[in-house]
């Protein structure tokens, strides 16, 4: 085993002796139990991470009756939510690069024999499996649960319409002071995910499909009693999978994530995952490309109708069977891999039931005959953009405007703020991409505040940063390349038209080459925003959006 590394033998005394003073008996030591590092990312700062404590306590008693020897470690955690609109942001999808990295560095130090991956929230989650899939060590993931919903005035809310939403409601005179703190007090009741198909529960779906985590882990609530049985289970699992060297690259393979762009589509998940899974399949060492999202995304049908775009949440289709109830119904386009269970995916499915077709549509009878994502090109766009197309109205799916140009979020948000944004616009966000963010940074805010305001079918918004799991209407991100490296972005002036084709997956900016061409002459990136610290040694490794955000 690795871990003979720090145990075995003579030589090896010094590390025994430092292992012993961690309490860990001596027959623990002889009997060769395998070592397994919980990754724990429990912070009292994330609700979908506050309940980790009670799981970590399963996930040692299903590795010590599996027999192995858990160890603890801890793993950063940013709560997309809480840094959204500021400086904070910055810091989100750089973090998933030193989950991975700190992942990677306890493993590697103390030659560990297995992992288990506590995590929840949006960059937790895919950072942890980077990590996991550089490593290809025996690994498997428990991700703690979404949220139970909130409720106010009878009506059900989750964080997105209880709170973001609401902030727009308030600023276009639909509700006063006193009710937008009631809602947003009563929009989130405990512990767990945010309770949409936001992306830490599109990741938790998402990471289930490809078998990393045990069958119903991703929509088994963060309060309940299933919960702590799958984490238990994990660990037993993990011990298993150590003594068949089953290894994250073994599993990860090119099937198990086309199984899950199939799904993600079919259940019209957050934007995020194309940058995420992209980073992932690079740590596996496979090109997921962005052509690959769409290809899959034309053939495969919208089965669910979950928040933000729907109207149910992820405790709605937890009672419908979860995950397996949807591969269940997606299993003649679906590759028959093999997960952390180490049984084909066929023969897991044999037994599951389908769920209720108000919740989980048929193949027969979807909700739309294509997925929940397209990937949209074009001179705005020459290397790809991402918009999640089941957020976006009939009206809107073909739509020209007039560009409201602005270099920051914080520019964006005063203009929307201050009811300057009309209908007929398109507002460009730039330089908030992965070098120019840095961090390529969340639009929830702005977003939230237009569909807010009641302009989601008259106003559309672009930007090389990208958007919340939360988002709405016809936002498009991730456009590559961006502003800070050149691209034509950084071109738009006040006032030009754009095009936004969804059906043909164009979007261009109409104006004419020559113009263009003078504008390009004259045009200089602007500098960095963050110049010091961690975030400027980020932004000069970070690759594009296309490319799924990972350092160099």
């Amino acid at each position: 085993m690795r871990s003979d590394r720090v145990r075995k033998g003579p030589k090896c005394a010094p590390q025994r002796a430092l292992i012993y003073a961690t309490g860990i008996s001596p027959k623990s030591i002889k009997r060769k139990k395998p070592f397994i590092g919980v990754a724990t990312s429990f912070t009292d700062l994330i609700p979908g991470h506050i309940g980790m404590r009670d799981l970590e306590r399963f996930i040692e008693r299903g590795v010590a009756s599996g027999g192995g020897v858990p160890f603890l470690f801890g793993v950063p955690g940013i709560c997309d939510g809480i840094a959204m609109g500021h400086k904070g942001m910055h810091y989100s999808l750089a973090s998933r690069e030193l989950i991975a990295d700190i992942v990677e560095t306890v493993a590697e130090g103390h030659a560990l024999d297995g992992l288990v991956l506590l995590t929840n929230c949006d960059k937790i989650t895919p950072g942890m499996l980077m990590g996991a899939a550089r490593l290809n060590i025996p690994t498997i993931v428990v991700t703690a649960g979404p949220m139970l919903g909130g409720f106010y005035r009878q009506e059900k809310l989750d964080l997105i319409t209880g709170s973001f939403e609401a902030v727009g409601e308030f600023q276009a005179g639909k509700i006063d002071e006193n009710t937008l703190e009631n809602m947003c007090e009563q929009a989130c009741p405990g512990a767990g995910s945010c309770q949409g198909l936001y992306t830490a529960n599109t990741m938790a779906c998402l990471t289930e499909v490809m078998g990393m985590s045990v069958p119903g882990c991703a929509t088994a609530l963060a309060v309940s009693a299933k919960k702590r049985r799958i984490a238990e289970r994990a660990g037993e699992t993990i011990v298993s999978m150590v003594q068949a060297d089953q290894k994250p690259r073994d599993i990860m393979t090119m099937e198990a994530f086309e199984n899950a762009i199939c799904v993600d589509m079919a259940l019209g998940g957050s934007s995020n995952t194309v940058l995420h899974l992209t980073a992932i399949a690079h740590e596996c060492g496979l090109n997921l490309d962005l052509e690959k999202f769409d290809q899959i995304s034309k053939k495969t049908p919208y089965l669910t109708s979950l928040r933000p775009s729907g109207k149910y949440m992820l405790e709605d289709l937890e009672i419908a069977g979860g995950i397996p109830a949807v591969l269940k119904n997606l299993q003649s386009r679906l590759k028959n891999t093999t997960g952390c269970m180490q049984k084909p995916l066929f023969e897991l499915l044999e037994k599951v039931e389908k769920g209720p077709e108000e919740v989980i549509h048929t193949l027969e009878k979807p909700l739309k005959p294509d997925g929940g994502m397209a990937i949209l090109k074009g001179n705005l766009a020459p290397k790809g953009a991402v918009i999640k197309k089941s957020a976006v109205s009939e009206k809107m799916m073909q739509f020209t405007g007039n560009a409201r140009v602005f270099n920051s979020e914080e520019d964006a948000m005063h203009a929307i703020e201050d009811q300057q944004i009309k209908s007929g616009d398109i507002v460009v966000i730039r330089y908030e991409g992965p070098q120019g963010g840095p961090g390529m940074r969340e639009m929830l805010s702005p977003t939230a505040a237009i569909v807010g305001q009641g302009l989601s079918e008259s106003v559309a918004l672009i930007t090389d940063g990208r958007f919340s799991g939360g988002t709405q209407g016809p936002c498009i991100g991730h456009i590559a390349p961006e502003a800070a490296q050149g691209g034509l972005i950084g071109l738009v002036e006040e006032g030009d038209k754009i095009e936004i084709d969804i059906p043909n997956r164009k979007l261009e900016l109409l104006v004419d080459k020559k113009e263009l061409e003078k504008r390009r002459q004259n045009f200089v990136p602007l500098e960095p925003k963050i110049k010091k610290g961690w975030l400027a040694r980020y932004a000069k490794q970070v690759q594009g959006a296309e490319k799924g955000a990972v350092l160099q």
